[in-house]
C-alpha cells in the first residue's frame, strides 16, 4: 500500500480489491486536514497510519468529504470517524440519509453482489451521527487551511456523487465521475481511461454533463479514486464521452436482440471487444489475459449497469 504526495495532497492506497486500484486522499494545509473518501473498512489502519506518518493527528481532521456512498469510497466511513473526534462529513444530500442508517446501503450493495460477499468483503458498517453529518450542494465551498474547495454536483454515474474542485491545485476529486484510469495501463501516450456505469443510476447524459462542467474548469489534473493522479484531463473527457456513447451503443443493440443472460453476455461481449481495441490503439502490450484478469469485474459492472439503464429507460 503506497503513499504519495504533491500540491499538498497525499494518495493513499486503501487495500481493497488489489494494490493501486482504490485510493481515499489526504489535503493539509496550515494545520488543518481533510480526508477524500474512506475506503473500506479494512482500510481504517492504513488510513490511520498514512496521518501519522504525515505528522497529522487525528484531532487535526475538520473534514472527511465522500465523493459518494457506494461501499468501495464510503464503507469505512463510519469506523473512520469514531477515530476522527473533530471531523464533520461531508456528503450529497442524497447520501446522508445512508450514512446515518446503513441498511438500505448494505440492502442495495447486497442485491449487486450477493449478501455474503457484501459481509466479508465490507463487513459491519458503523452509523455516523446525525449531528456529525453536514449535506452540501451544489457550488458550496470548504475551507481548508488557506485553500478552498468547491463542490461540484455531479450525477451520472449516481445521483448522490458530488466532485470536489481545488483551485490551488489545479484539479479534481472525481470519484468515479471522470472514470477509471489503471496504472498498467499507462504507455507513452499516457494513461487509458474507460467510464464506469456500476449499477444502479448510470445516466449517460448527466454523466457526459458533469464531465463537460470539469473540463470547463480547466482542471490541470485529475484525483480519480481508480486510481490516482492522472493529468492532460481534456484529451482523457474526449476519450470518455466517446466511450460512454460507444457504450450506450452496444447496451442497445444487445437489447434489441436478446433477452435476459443473453443480453447480458452480449453486452460483456461488446464491452471486452471495445476496451481491448481502445488499449491495442493506446499501445498496451499485455495480453489479453492480462487485460482481462484487470478488468474483469468492471467489465462485468458496466454490463450490470448498462443493464440497469437499459430496463428503466
Amino acid at each position: 500500500m503506497g503513499l504519495q504526495s504533491d500540491f499538498d495532497i497525499h494518495t493513499i492506497d486503501t487495500g481493497f480489491h488489489r494494490a493501486n486500484f482504490d485510493a481515499a486522499y489526504l489535503l493539509v494545509d496550515q494545520g488543518v486536514a481533510a480526508l477524500i473518501d474512506s475506503g473500506i473498512n479494512a482500510s481504517l489502519p492504513t488510513v490511520l497510519s498514512t496521518l501519522a506518518s504525515r505528522g497529522v493527528a487525528a484531532e487535526q481532521v475538520r473534514y472527511l468529504i465522500l465523493t459518494h456512498v457506494h461501499l468501495d469510497h464510503a464503507g469505512g466511513a463510519g469506523q473512520l470517524m469514531q477515530h476522527l473526534p473533530n471531523a464533520v462529513l461531508i456528503v450529497h444530500p442524497r447520501g446522508a440519509r445512508h450514512m446515518i442508517d446503513p441498511t438500505a446501503l448494505i440492502a442495495g450493495a447486497s442485491a449487486v453482489y450477493g449478501s455474503d460477499e457484501v459481509q466479508r468483503t465490507y463487513g459491519n458498517l458503523v452509523a455516523v451521527p446525525p449531528e456529525r453529518v453536514q449535506t452540501v450542494a451544489d457550488g458550496e465551498r470548504i475551507r481548508i487551511g488557506r485553500r478552498e474547495l468547491e463542490i461540484f454536483d455531479a450525477p451520472g454515474h449516481a445521483r448522490h456523487h458530488i466532485v470536489i474542485h481545488d483551485p490551488n491545485a489545479a484539479a479534481f476529486f472525481t470519484g468515479d465521475t471522470f472514470g477509471l484510469s489503471y496504472r498498467e495501463f499507462d504507455t507513452g501516450l499516457g494513461p487509458w481511461i474507460m467510464p464506469t456505469t456500476t449499477p444502479v443510476q448510470f445516466e449517460p447524459e448527466s454523466l457526459k454533463h458533469s464531465i463537460t462542467r470539469m473540463i470547463r474548469a480547466c482542471p490541470e489534473r485529475m484525483y480519480l479514486t481508480h486510481y490516482g493522479r492522472v493529468e492532460e484531463p481534456q484529451r482523457l473527457a474526449i476519450s470518455l464521452t466517446a466511450q460512454i456513447d460507444a457504450m450506450v451503443e452496444i447496451a442497445q443493440t444487445s437489447h434489441q436482440r436478446f433477452a435476459g443472460r443473453d443480453r447480458h453476455k452480449a453486452i460483456c461481449e461488446g464491452l471486452t471487444r471495445l476496451y481491448l481495441d481502445g488499449l491495442t490503439a493506446h499501445g498496451v502490450r499485455l495480453s489479453d489475459h492480462a487485460v482481462l484478469s484487470l478488468l474483469a469485474m468492471d467489465i462485468e459492472l458496466n454490463a450490470q449497469g448498462l443493464a440497469s439503464w437499459l430496463d428503466k429507460s
